[in-house]
C-alpha cells in the first residue's frame, strides 16, 4: 500500500509542479527551476497528502500544499549545493544547477522555487482564506530562521567551530535543517481540516530525526550510485554526525527507536494511519 501511494504522490505532485511552471517564460532560470523539480522521493508531498487523507480531505484539495513543500525543498537543495554551502556537483545522479548552468542561475532558480511555494499556497482549492493563511504561516516558520534556515546556519557555523557539536546540538540543528519541513508536511492535513495537529507533530518530530540519522548512515555505508550524490563528505570534513557520536550500531538502534516512537504517536488514528507507519519504516530502510 505504501509503495503505491508514494508513487501516486510522486506522479501527482510532478504534474502539479509542471503545470505551475508551464505558464512561465522559457528562459534559463525557469529551465533551471524545472530541472530542480525533477525526481526525488517526494516524501514530504506524500506526508501532506496522507495527513490530509486522515482528515477526510482528498488529494485534489491538498495537492497545492504538497506541491508547495516540494518546491520549497527543491530550493533548499539548490542553495545547499552551492560552492558557498556544501559545494556538491551531483544531486539525484545529475549535475547540480550551478554546475549545469552557473552560480547566479542557481541562486535565482532557488529564489524562484521558494516564491513559487508560497504562490501555490494561495490556490483557492485549499479552502478558505483563513486555512490558506495558516498554511503560509506554517511553511514560513518551518522554512525560515526558526526552522530550516536556522538549521542550515548552525550547520555552516559548525564547520569552523572550535569543537565538534555534541549530540544535543546536532539534534537541535537537524530539527531545523531536516525536521522542520517534515513537521510542516505531516501536519498540513490537520491545518487544512482545522484539527488538532499534536499527534502528527509528535510523529513528525521522531520521523524527521530518524530521516537524518538514516542520511548519516547512508553517508558512511551507502552506495554513491544509489544515493545519486557524493558520500563520505562529513567524515572527510571531520564533522560530528549521529554516526560519529553514537557509532554505526548505535545510530541504527536510535533510528529504529525513533521509528517505534513515530508509530506510537499515530495511536489516535488507529488503522487509518497504517500507510504513515509504513512511511516511518521506509525512512530508515531507504538507500538514497
Amino acid at each position: 500500500m505504501f509503495a503505491q501511494r508514494l508513487q501516486a504522490a510522486q506522479a501527482g505532485v510532478q504534474a502539479a509542479l509542471d503545470a505551475a511552471l508551464a505558464r512561465r517564460a522559457e528562459v534559463p532560470v525557469v529551465h533551471a527551476m524545472r530541472y530542480a523539480l525533477q525526481g526525488g522521493k517526494r516524501l514530504r508531498a506524500f506526508l501532506v497528502l496522507e495527513s490530509a487523507a486522515l482528515h477526510g480531505i482528498p488529494a485534489t484539495v491538498a495537492m497545492p500544499a504538497a506541491a508547495a513543500v516540494e518546491a520549497l525543498h527543491a530550493y533548499s537543495l539548490v542553495h545547499d549545493d552551492l560552492p558557498c554551502m556544501d559545494d556538491d556537483a551531483l544531486r539525484r545522479g545529475l549535475p547540480t544547477i550551478h554546475v549545469k548552468w552557473d552560480e547566479a542561475t542557481a541562486v535565482l532558480a532557488g529564489d524562484g522555487l521558494q516564491t513559487l511555494a508560497f504562490e501555490l499556497l494561495t490556490d483557492p482549492a485549499l479552502g478558505s482564506a483563513e486555512r490558506r493563511i495558516a498554511l503560509v504561516a506554517a511553511l514560513a516558520r518551518a522554512a525560515g530562521a526558526e526552522g530550516m534556515v536556522l538549521g542550515q546556519a548552525l550547520d555552516v557555523a559548525a564547520e569552523t567551530a572550535p569543537r565538534p557539536l555534541t549530540l544535543d546540538e546536532i539534534t537541535a540543528l537537524q530539527a531545523g535543517k531536516t525536521g522542520a519541513l517534515i513537521a510542516y508536511s505531516a501536519t498540513a492535513g490537520a491545518i487544512l481540516a482545522g484539527a488538532d495537529p499534536a499527534p502528527l507533530a509528535a510523529y513528525a518530530r521522531a520521523l524527521g530525526l530518524a530521516f537524518q540519522i538514516a542520511d548519516d548512515i547512508i553517508d558512511v555505508e551507502g552506495d554513491p550510485a544509489k544515493a545519486g550524490k557524493a558520500l563520505g563528505k562529513d567524515a572527510a570534513a571531520g564533522k560530528a554526525t549521529f554516526v560519529s557520536l553514537l557509532g554505526l550500531a548505535g545510530a541504527k538502534k536510535r533510528a529504529r527507536d525513533l521509528v517505534a516512537e513515530a508509530e506510537a504517536a499515530l495511536f489516535p488514528y488507529a488503522g487509518a494511519a497504517e500507510t504513515l507507519r509504513e512511511a516511518a519504516r521506509f525512512v530508515i530502510a531507504r538507500e538514497n
